[in-house]
């Protein structure tokens, strides 16, 4: 069996979904999903020459091809790895149709059957759209009702401020959040996550990653107000989203442990490992981290050095679903859980569920599909919704066991953006 071409298409949702489609002489085709980034699909496309006339059963040979061809762009890590573990990912569903199997068979075969889903409710809204620089939008499929609620807090009438610019001037209490928490809840989900980096009150300085006395109460608010609204039988987490300093993100921490939290997320940059040792040893809190880490070796100091308490690959960017599983086993060395961070449409959330059910070491699987309306109208082939009471029930179809729509797939593509065209 060899590949004779490598395609994708581009869905604007919350955020760029980028799907890839590889197709083979034996008429056998695969679908993977990549993280969004800038000029994403030139990548794919460069990537896409190596791969034609090759023969996608050989997975890990390929990825090393792709790995070590794209060396001078940096071999361990960056944006060539989207493009990468979408690739990765299409090969495992040509594999799987190929031997009849679903892709968790190929994995190692599946400890549960259905995996848990935390529900990322941002915070306390889902008005959130964000292109490829992760700059605001407005999502053209938004109602009239919603355009006008997120044009209120767009600066420009088609983009607005970027990713991490915060202000400090907008409102968002406890009351939001314990009636989102408990809307989501009562969907059945077990597991819910918050963004508290949200403007707050407080603030004096959204730039230089310290906290005041009153911030830290304020977002304790946050945090109270969630937890008496669900209750003890929900976990709930929190995202920091990176902003703080050592001390600052390790005082927030402490002062959160009487809230039994399932972990505080990315609490400071991810560069500095002994940085987030310091603040993982410090606290009673779980510290999770790992969304912006690059394959086995990006996760090998900071678990070496008990910097993680939960490692969070995002497996539409670490490298593809084999390397998802050598992190699972490298975390579970350590006795480290994982909890995948997930962005993507249906289709990579399924990849990632393969991988979830077959690690031993797997807690929660994130959903951040809730403010968009077509979610999962994404894929054919269930006679069931992707998630049904805060979990996914995992595919038994050979491969990733459900196809792209097409039809609402080209109904939200994004503009300029080619459609499975073949070159």
């Amino acid at each position: 069996m060899k590949i004779t071409s490598i395609s994708t298409a581009v869905v604007e949702a919350n955020y760029d979904w980028t799907f890839i489609r590889i197709r083979t002489d034996e008429g056998i085709t695969g679908l993977g999903e990549s993280y969004l980034a800038p000029g994403l699909t030139a990548i794919i496309r460069e990537m896409g020459r190596l791969l034609v006339g090759e023969d996608p059963r050989d997975i890990d040979r390929l990825f090393s091809k792709m790995r070590w061809a794209a060396s001078g762009a940096g071999s361990m890590g960056g944006i060539v790895y989207n493009a990468i573990s979408g690739i990765e990912a299409a090969l495992w569903d040509v594999l799987g149709k190929y031997c009849g199997v679903p892709i968790y068979r190929l994995l190692g075969g599946k400890y549960r059957d259905r995996v848990r889903v935390y529900a990322d409710c941002h915070a306390g809204e889902a008005l959130e759209a964000l292109d490829s620089l992760m700059v605001a939008r407005r999502p053209r499929w938004l109602t009239e009702e919603e355009r006008t609620a997120i044009s209120a807090e767009i600066n420009h009438p088609v983009h607005g401020r970027a990713y991490g610019e915060a202000e400090t001037d907008e409102v968002f209490t406890p009351e939001m959040y314990a009636a989102r928490a408990r809307e989501v809840a009562s969907r059945g989900f077990t597991a819910l996550k918050f963004d508290l980096d949200v403007p707050n009150p407080h603030t004096l300085d959204t730039h230089s990653g310290t906290l005041t006395h009153a911030e830290v109460g304020f977002m304790v608010s946050l945090v109270e107000a969630v937890r008496e609204a669900v209750g003890e039988t929900v976990d709930i987490a929190f995202d920091l989203h990176w902003r703080y300093d050592v001390s600052d993100a390790l005082r927030l921490a402490c002062e959160l442990e009487p809230y039994g939290l399932m972990w505080l997320e990315d609490p400071i940059p991810p560069e500095n490992v002994e940085a987030l040792r310091r603040v993982t040893a410090g606290t009673r809190t779980p510290i999770s981290s790992g969304e912006n880490l690059y394959m086995r070796y990006g996760f090998r100091e900071a678990l070496e050095r008990g910097a993680l308490d939960i490692a969070a690959p995002d497996l539409q960017k670490t490298g593809g679903l084999l390397e998802g599983r050598k992190i699972a086993d490298l975390a579970d060395t350590h006795y480290v859980a994982l909890a995948p961070h997930c962005i993507a449409s249906p289709v990579g959330t399924l990849a990632s569920a393969h991988l979830a059910a077959a690690i031993p070491n797997f807690l929660a699987l994130e959903w951040h599909g809730m403010s968009v309306p077509f979610w999962e109208e994404m894929v054919t082939g269930l006679d069931h919704p992707v998630i049904e009471d805060g979990f996914i029930r995992v595919p038994e179809a050979p491969g990733l066991g459900v196809e792209l729509n097409e039809e609402v797939a080209r109904r939200y593509a994004r503009p300029g953006e080619p459609f499975f065209e073949e070159t």
